[in-house]
């Protein structure tokens, strides 16, 4: 990425507000203003798709698609396409963390109450707006919202359970739904515009203050996905339709059994033959939207680890080879070159590490995982960092900084006396007497030569474990956490302000940050 910046790791789920989740309106421009205020120049998200399965945002239905439950109401009542009586409606929420299920009953029929207000009394140039968006989305928005009617129809089933025509995709059966669901479908397109015109506010306004939004590009897709329903050639199914093989990881620090995952695994012999054709289109559609792409399970591109479709841990796998640098040349080739972070994290050999270098891509380190050991190796430690590099005191799948200090053996498969062997070693490291731990870690990463250093918010904030946004391996009660409005006080912002100008990562004015665009 080029020069020294740093940004702090917060989902849009987590933006405080009214209406039980983050949302892309006035909260979303208030967390901008605090950044540019604390002198940070990078904005990273989760990924942005429409959440499915445990509401993980990396088990989306869509790898194209928006989140609906993002939209901003209030933006909604601002542009006429709600009214103040629909939003005093709303039902109290939890402040400080999602009950999605609540949500999605609540904004649901809003979102559909603005679609038709929009039908009955949108102007022709708005009409000609949403109708240039749908022609511009087409190649994945048709699948997309037919796959989110039907769903819907189908009570929620996985698509690999609906009717056999429409699992096989028979024309006349996909044309007979379309007509038959209509109207869902429309409306489901017009949830999507509504999404990408909000987020492409956000972005220009965090652009104009000097701020670049660092997105996620989840490896794999989840199973029921209209990815996996529109393009079931690219991907290993079995004959029902059911994933033949799964990803996941082998036995590691977060489980002795390893990560089931149960996303389906790429046939990407096929995907060759398209010349990547999919993934290219995959990578110009979130470039459109982020600035900086966090490429997820980087190591799965060299080789992925491979489990049965009827496992049940990833205990038993098997590496099997990946496209390697073919792939990245083909989306090079397409899209020029790509600003990449490689989440390079776990089982990493020197294959993968030749095949970053060979790009040049910045690889990641994590804090939290430097005291397992006194080795002076390594990598994990700040003296070990080089410049190309992006480094975070933990990620959305660690504990929080203060969760991670004051459990005890928590998430992962040490021994007691390890975890205190560990917190002795991490004191001395770095020289505190670990009563202000997580300032101690944001110092030390902001302080490294790394050319990027990004902090979770709760990291800032000083949040226990309650602030936690994923346990790998936990199947629900992920993904939850949001904070309080007045948590972004003036101390915090200068505090962090203050290092991010004495160790060189603050940004003085947006020309400077346009610079350092990549």
């Amino acid at each position: 990425m080029g020069s020294r910046s740093s940004g702090l790791l917060l989902h849009p789920t987590s933006l405080p507000g009214r209406f039980g989740i983050g949302e892309l309106g006035a909260e979303a421009r208030s967390f901008v203003d605090f950044l540019q205020a604390a002198g940070q120049g990078l904005w990273q998200v989760l990924p942005l798709g429409p959440t499915g399965y445990g509401d993980s945002p990396y088990q989306c239905f869509s790898a194209f698609a928006g989140n609906p439950l993002l939209i901003s109401l209030d933006r909604l009542a601002q542009d006429g396409w709600l009214s103040a009586s629909d939003l005093r409606k709303a039902p109290e929420f939890p402040v400080d963390h999602v009950d999605y299920g609540a949500v999605i009953e609540s904004r649901r029929p809003l979102l559909v109450k603005a679609f038709d207000r929009f039908e009955k009394k949108a102007g022709p140039s708005q009409r000609d707006d949403f109708e240039a968006f749908r022609q511009a989305e087409v190649g994945w928005l048709d699948d997309f919202a037919l796959f989110m009617a039907l769903k819907s129809a189908k009570g929620g089933g996985s698509w690999h359970t609906w009717d056999a025509a429409l699992v096989t995709r028979q024309p006349d059966a996909l044309s007979h739904a379309r007509e038959e669901h209509a109207r869902d479908v429309r409306a489901i397109e017009f949830a999507q515009y509504l999404f990408f015109r909000q987020w492409g506010e956000i972005r220009t306004y965090c652009h104009e203050r000097g701020i670049r939004i660092v997105g996620d590009i989840p490896i794999f897709v989840a199973h029921d996905s209209a990815d996996v329903w529109a393009h079931p050639e690219l991907f290993f199914l079995a004959a029902d339709g059911s994933p033949a093989f799964m990803a996941g990881v082998p036995p590691d620090y977060f489980s002795a059994t390893g990560q089931l995952w149960g996303n389906p695994l790429y046939r990407w012999d096929v995907l060759a033959k398209t010349g990547y054709r999919w993934w290219i289109d995959r990578f110009r559609a979130t470039l459109s939207m982020v600035d900086v792409v966090r490429l997820d399970h980087f190591r799965g591109f060299e080789a992925y680890w491979e489990v049965s479709g009827k496992a049940t841990t990833a205990v038993d796998g098997r590496w099997v080879q990946g496209p390697g640098a073919a792939f990245f040349e083909a989306l090079q080739s397409a899209l020029g070159l790509l600003p990449i972070i490689a989440e390079d994290l776990g089982v990493i050999t020197a294959e993968v590490e030749a095949l970053r270098e060979r790009f040049g891509w910045p690889g990641m380190a994590i804090l939290q995982f430097a005291f397992g050991s006194d080795s002076a190796a390594d990598s994990f430690k700040p003296h070990n960092y080089p410049r190309n590099h992006a480094v975070y005191t933990g990620t959305h799948d660690n504990d929080t900084i203060l969760g991670w200090w004051n459990a005890g053996v928590g998430d992962s498969t040490r021994t007691q006396a390890a975890v205190d062997v560990e917190k002795d070693f991490c004191k001395k490291y770095l020289g505190t007497d670990g009563s202000e731990i997580h300032w101690d870690f944001i110092r030390a990463v902001l302080m490294s030569v790394a050319d990027t250093a990004i902090v979770p918010l709760q990291d800032v904030l000083g949040v226990g474990a309650e602030g936690r946004m994923n346990l790998p391996g936990r199947p629900s009660g992920n993904w939850l956490w949001r904070y309080r409005e007045e948590a972004l006080t003036d101390a915090v912002r200068d505090r962090l302000g203050d290092m991010a100008r004495m160790y060189g990562r603050s940004l003085s004015n947006p020309a400077e940050a346009e610079g350092r665009r990549p």
